[in-house]
Formats: C-alpha cells, sequence, structure tokens
C-alpha cells in the first residue's frame, strides 16, 4: 500500500496532470483536495490531447476510482461540462467519479464578485481567472457557503440563498454598481445540476479512509503549485487555498499518519501566470523561445505564461514546506539546444544574501537572483526513457537539481505524450 500526494513545487503549470496519469497505472483511487476549475491538467494519449479542470487526472484509467474532495470549490456547470466532454470521447465516467458531499459550489454571484473586485483594483488587481475561486472560498471561511450537499435539500439552499443575497446584492448595487441577482432563478438553475450530479455525490472521506483500510494505492492530486499557496505563497498573489501537501489531509478528510510520501513536480525551468514578483523571469528573446517551444499558455484560460530560469530558492521551500520525497522533473525537452542554462542559487537584496525563500515582500519583489551557469546540451532529448541516453549535459542538469535542494528525482519526463518519460525510482 502507498498513499502518495502530488505537489506542485512551483508556480503550478508543472506538468502534474502527466505525472499523475502516468502513476495511476499502480492507483486504485485517484483524489483532487483543493483548487477549482481555475486550473487545468493536461494529459496527451496517442497523440490525443485531454484538458481536465477539476475531474482527476486517473479519470483516463477506466478501472479507477476518481474523488473531488471536500477541498474543492466546484462550478457545477462546468463539472457537469467536463464529465460530458469525457463521455463523447469514449472515457468512462459513471459510478467511477465522486464528489463530497461536502465540497464547496462556486455561485453566479462569486463570479460577478470575483470579476468586480478585480477591476476596481486597476494596475495591482492580484491577476485572477475570474471564475469565482476567491469568493467562494470567502463564503467557506465566513460560515456562510454552499455545499454539495444543499443540492440535494430544497428547502436549506432556498434558505441560504435568499440569506447570501441580501449581501450580495448590496455589493453589486452599492459598490460595483452592477446588476443585481434573483434567488429564485439561481435555486432553479442549482436544483437542475442536482439532479445532473446526484449520482456521484458521496461521502467521499469515509470511501478514501475505507480504501486505505483495505491496503489500496492512492494517489492524492493537487492543483497550483506551492508558491501559491495562501498561507505559504508569494502573497497576496496567489489562491485562495492550501496548494501544499498539508491541503490533502484536510481537503480530502486524511489523518497525515496515512501519508507515505510526496512528490514534488517541478520543471525543468520556472513559469508563473498572473500578477506578482518573478525573479528570475527572462524578458527576451530566450524567455519567448521557452513560451512557443513549451506551449507555455494556460490550459483554462490561454494565458501567455511568464517564463525564467530554474528558481532552487523557491525549490528548496518546497522541499521543505512539503516534506517531499523526490522530484518529477518536467519539460527536460524543452531545454534542448540552450548553449548556457543559468540556475539561481540565492537572492541580493539591499546587501544581503538570501539562500532561502524571504518572506518580506520587498525582498522578494525587488531582489537581484544569483546565477550559476552551466552548460547546455544540442541534443534532442526528446522521447528518451533511459537516464543514461540522455545528453551527459543533460544528466548533469538533474543531478545538479538533486544536489542543490537535497532530494532526488523519481521521475523525468522528456516529451508531451503519457510514455515519454524517465522512471528512476518506482514511487508505489
Amino acid at each position: 500500500m502507498a498513499i502518495i500526494i502530488i505537489v506542485g513545487a512551483q508556480w503550478g503549470d508543472e506538468g502534474k496532470g502527466k505525472i499523475v496519469d502516468f502513476l495511476t497505472r499502480k492507483a486504485d483511487l485517484v483524489a483532487r483536495y483543493q483548487g477549482g476549475h481555475n486550473a487545468g491538467h493536461t494529459v496527451v494519449i496517442n497523440d490525443e490531447k485531454y484538458v481536465l479542470h477539476l475531474i482527476p487526472s486517473g479519470i483516463l484509467h477506466k478501472n479507477t476510482v476518481c474523488i473531488i474532495g471536500n477541498g474543492v470549490v466546484v462550478e457545477p456547470s462546468a463539472l457537469i461540462k467536463e464529465i460530458e466532454e469525457l463521455k463523447e470521447r469514449g472515457a468512462k465516467v459513471s459510478n467511477n467519479l465522486l464528489l463530497s458531499k461536502n465540497a464547496h459550489l462556486i455561485m453566479p454571484y462569486h463570479v460577478a464578485l470575483d470579476n468586480a473586485s478585480e477591476k476596481s483594483l486597476g494596475k495591482k488587481n492580484i491577476g485572477t481567472t475570474g471564475r469565482g475561486i476567491g469568493p467562494a472560498y470567502m463564503d467557506k471561511m465566513s460560515r456562510k457557503g454552499i455545499r454539495v450537499a444543499d443540492l440535494l435539500s430544497p428547502e436549506i439552499l432556498m434558505e441560504k440563498l435568499n440569506s447570501n443575497l441580501k449581501h450580495v446584492n448590496f455589493l453589486m448595487k452599492n459598490l460595483y454598481k452592477s446588476p443585481v441577482f434573483n434567488a429564485k432563478k439561481i435555486f432553479a438553475e442549482y436544483m437542475e445540476y442536482g439532479r445532473k450530479l446526484k449520482k456521484h455525490i458521496a461521502d467521499t472521506d469515509i470511501i478514501i479512509n475505507d480504501a486505505i483500510s483495505k491496503g489500496q494505492n492512492i494517489l492524492l492530486e493537487g492543483a497550483q503549485g506551492t508558491l501559491l499557496d495562501i498561507d505559504h505563497g508569494t502573497y497576496p498573489y496567489v489562491t485562495s487555498s492550501n496548494s501544499t501537501a498539508g491541503g490533502a489531509c484536510t481537503g480530502l478528510g486524511i489523518g497525515p499518519s496515512k501519508i507515505t510520501s510526496v512528490l514534488g513536480v517541478v520543471k525543468a525551468y520556472t513559469t508563473r501566470v498572473g500578477s506578482g514578483p518573478f525573479p528570475t523571469e527572462i524578458i527576451g528573446p530566450i524567455g519567448e523561445k521557452l513560451r512557443a517551444k513549451g506551449g507555455e499558455f494556460g490550459a483554462t484560460t490561454g494565458r501567455p505564461r511568464r517564463c525564467g530560469w530554474l528558481d532552487i530558492v523557491i525549490l528548496k521551500h518546497a522541499v521543505r514546506i512539503n516534506g517531499l520525497s523526490g522530484l518529477a522533473i518536467t519539460k527536460l525537452d524543452i531545454l534542448d539546444g540552450i548553449d548556457k542554462i543559468q540556475i539561481c542559487t540565492a537572492y541580493k537584496y539591499r546587501g544581503k544574501t538570501y539562500t532561502d525563500f524571504p518572506k518580506e515582500p520587498a525582498a522578494f519583489e525587488k531582489c537581484v537572483p544569483v546565477y550559476e551557469k552551466i552548460d547546455g546540451w544540442k541534443e534532442s532529448t526528446v522521447g528518451i526513457k533511459e537516464f543514461k541516453k540522455l545528453p551527459k549535459n543533460a544528466q548533469a542538469y538533474i543531478r545538479k537539481m538533486e544536489s542543490l535542494v537535497g532530494v532526488k528525482a523519481y521521475i523525468v519526463s522528456t516529451g508531451k505524450k503519457r510514455d515519454e518519460l524517465i522512471l528512476l525510482k518506482e514511487p508505489f
């Protein structure tokens, strides 16, 4: 038995979907523990691309049970659309997909509040996807949230809607000068969603812990990445949930003593989407080359990702915060053909050198990265499946990463396809 957490070790978009898809071959159950449909996991199977937003990547394996946990905020129409699209493409989506009764719902007013708030901030906006994620988590924390279970209780749903809209409509009308919402209209819409999702709704914490007691192999899948964690990320330019490994326990109802290992997914370089400081960002031809070659555009929004050199300072932070057991390194092939590759090993700010992630916003926003240059490689690494067949300099790059962060690589991805990778150590 093994219970493995898969977590992003940078700002998200590290390629977690492919790693989860690969590891699911030995998993009985895959569970998503936080975030919403603002995230996208991409998997390529036989040249077909699947982009998943709420449903765990394990759904592409028909014998695997997939769970959307209580820590996820769910936009029901987005989930229903995703289910229908997967079915149209021949995927099995039936009793193998389960949705926690305790997961909170994204309501239409959450989306409106998200966009109105971002607009009001002007140039100081956070750079959210405008999907209502933040406001949904705000309602959850203020104990005003509407849960999946409420879709099965019409009276409770209507009562909550009437109560919430008093506050929401006041803000929409008086602060944001925008249209207000009608409780009866939302109620009818969400009751229909409840009818369509009813067969998937379950006590998922009981199901997961039952699987643990049976000795099954389980993957716990997060969205976003460590530097977007609400507590440990580059606040305030973060998401609204705990995207670090600790979020798996609270987001699914699993005791921490049950976790056997944590695998951190990390790109061979660094990217981030949206606003916020990015010390190793490359402005110029190399950054543009990485974006074009790596297809660095958001799976959910299509927004171009900012690209930069590998940042060891934030990776060491990710290792520490998540308790990483191993690394899954992705997109090594995107660095093919670069003469000199730079690795950031420290920051400098006002005469002080930082080798650990600085908590002071000014130090992170205005620091100067300290780089170490290493030789690149000319040969293609695409599709290589044995470590010894990689170019010598590519091998040296991976070993350098391992030594700088103090964690070994378990997997190295060398292309988009699900089988284009090197397995150095079996997590299961």
